[in-house]
Formats: structure tokens, C-alpha cells, sequence
């Protein structure tokens, strides 16, 4: 089955396809047994989650996965920093682990010593207490993802209203297989600030710009081994970081395959160039099924249940 068939079927199944508080029983979200109540159990998980405008009251954890998970204990990435501004502020989504806002800050200050930047255009972090959202991602539930625009970050004094209206630019030509005329080597070296920070686990873009990095990197190549070519991710490059300490219910990404990828980049670029004919024998995707809290880790029910 060729790759952009392959994909369709994974993408289907794959997991993951921007001050905390106090509590007086830090212990709790992990020690205790939760009960759903019986009001949130015909309601979609999206519909209570994306109604929590803060992080909850309790130390900072991640539960579950990526695709299917919560946190606890969600800092709020400062709408605008000194290196960065949060975009899309009606969505809320500029919460994350204390880890996440600070590897936010960290590579913003490093995309402001790249020519043309100034830092960071944030996209889409977590909601208050993670958890599926009310549209667009499956991942981005424990506060440990984040997009950052393409577009770079030359005006970080945007008002409100700006950051719902202005788009990030595409990256991409020829259906994902070239970056286009907009592509820079500050992106290559964003990219690979990103990668290289031990935080880590794996980096999102689109097939073009991964093989444009394997070309163009010189030096040592190790780093490209978390860059990892995937649909879309070409208006924004996809980050997502390790479990953080604290965390014994997070759920580690799978380790990418061995070496730095970038072959399997320049396959799936040939696949876009010269598609595969159809297999009738592929299985098809199966409807994205809804999740409910009983699908969630049982903490979950405890961090939406926290001030």
C-alpha cells in the first residue's frame, strides 16, 4: 500500500494526527478513585472541558495521552511576552504544564535572534485542564503540544482583535512535497532549536520541509531524528514534549524509528509526486469516535471537579 494510502488508515488510528495554584490536597488527583457524576455521563468529554475557563487547583500533572488525556494544575502562557504573542485568544487554549510555557519562552527567545524575527507566533497550546477540545485537534489533552505559526513573528504588539483575523502562511508547494519561496533558514534553525532541546519527543511538519532540512543541514544530523513528516503542518510546525517529572500517569510518545528519517521523507515526497494507485483490498478509516469521561483516565473526572 503506498504511503499516502497508509497514511489515511493511520491517521484514523494515530494518536495525536501554548501561575499554578495551590491545593490543599496536592495528593489527590492521583490517590483517590473518582465516580463520574451522573450530569457529565451522556455528555461529551469537548463539551465539559472546553466550558473550564482555568487550570485547576491542584499541582501540576499530566494524564493519560496525548489524544486522550487531561491535566492538572495548567498554567496560562502570558497572552504577550517580550518574544512571543499568543494567537487565536477566543479559543483559550494558551494553557500547558509549567514545563510546556516554559520551553514556549525558551525557543521564542531563540526565533528572536533569527533575521526577520522578532519570536514566536503561538497557535494552539491545551485548554485550562487539557482534554479534547471543542474542534480541530485529538492531541494537544495534557498541556505537552503546541503549534507554532510559520509565519514569522515581526509585530508583538498585535492587538486582540488582530490575532483572531491574520493567518499564519503556508509553507508548502506542490501539494507538500517543496517549501515554497516563503521558507527561510531561521525556520530550519527554529526547527532545530526545538528538536534539539531534550524536552522533546517529537516534532510534526510536512514532507517538503523535512527533506529541505536534510538537504541543507551540514553539520551533525542527529537532531532531524525527532523532525517526523506528517499530514497537514505547514502553516505551523507541531511540538510535543516528553512527560514531565511528576507525571507517573502520562503516557510516553513512541519512539520514532531509528536514524534520521530523512529517507522516509523523501519517500513519502515521492508518493505525493507519482501517487500510488488506489488498493482495493486497503481497510478504511474508521469513523473518530467521540470520547465520553469513562474514556479518559479517572483523574480526569477529579481535575474537572477541582476550583
Amino acid at each position: 500500500m503506498g504511503r499516502l494510502l497508509k497514511g489515511l488508515v493511520l491517521c484514523a488510528a494515530l494518536v495525536g494526527c501554548g501561575s499554578g495554584n495551590e491545593s490543599d490536597s496536592v495528593a489527590e488527583p492521583a490517590a483517590r478513585a473518582y465516580t463520574v457524576p451522573l450530569e457529565w455521563r451522556d455528555k461529551l468529554a469537548k463539551h465539559i472541558f472546553g466550558k473550564k475557563p482555568v487550570g485547576s487547583a491542584q499541582a501540576p500533572e499530566a494524564f493519560g495521552s496525548y489524544a486522550k488525556g487531561c491535566l492538572a494544575g495548567g498554567v496560562e502562557l502570558a497572552e504577550t511576552g517580550p518574544t512571543w504573542q499568543a494567537m487565536r485568544l477566543s479559543r483559550n487554549r494558551n494553557w500547558g504544564h509549567p514545563v510546556l510555557v516554559d520551553y514556549v519562552q525558551d525557543l521564542s527567545r531563540v526565533a528572536a535572534r533569527q533575521p526577520g524575527w522578532n519570536g514566536l507566533y503561538v497557535g494552539d497550546m491545551s485548554q485550562p485542564r487539557g482534554g479534547p477540545m471543542l474542534s480541530g485537534h485529538r492531541s494537544h489533552q495534557m498541556g505537552l503540544d503546541v503549534d507554532i505559526w510559520m509565519r514569522p513573528a515581526v509585530n508583538l504588539q498585535l492587538p486582540a482583535k488582530s490575532r483572531e483575523s491574520i493567518s499564519s502562511f503556508s509553507m508548502r508547494r506542490a501539494a507538500g512535497a517543496y517549501v515554497n519561496e516563503g521558507w527561510s533558514r531561521a525556520h530550519h534553525e527554529i526547527i532545530k532549536a526545538a528538536a534539539q532541546d531534550p524536552r522533546t519527543a517529537r516534532i510534526f511538519v510536512f514532507p517538503g520541509a523535512k527533506v529541505r532540512m536534510c538537504d541543507d543541514e551540514n553539520g551533525d544530523k542527529t537532531w532531524l531524528h525527532k523532525v517526523r513528516p506528517w499530514w497537514g503542518h505547514h502553516y505551523h510546525f507541531h511540538v510535543r514534549l516528553n512527560c514531565p517529572e511528576g507525571s507517573p500517569g502520562c503516557v510516553e510518545q513512541d519512539d520514532p524509528p531509528r536514524g534520521d528519517g530523512c529517507q522516509d521523507a523523501r519517500d513519502w515526497v515521492a508518493d505525493i509526486l507519482n501517487p500510488p494507485p488506489p488498493d482495493p483490498n486497503a481497510s478504511k478509516p474508521k469513523p473518530r469516535k467521540e470520547l465520553v469521561l469513562a474514556d479518559l483516565p479517572n483523574q480526569c473526572v477529579g481535575v474537572l471537579q477541582s476550583n
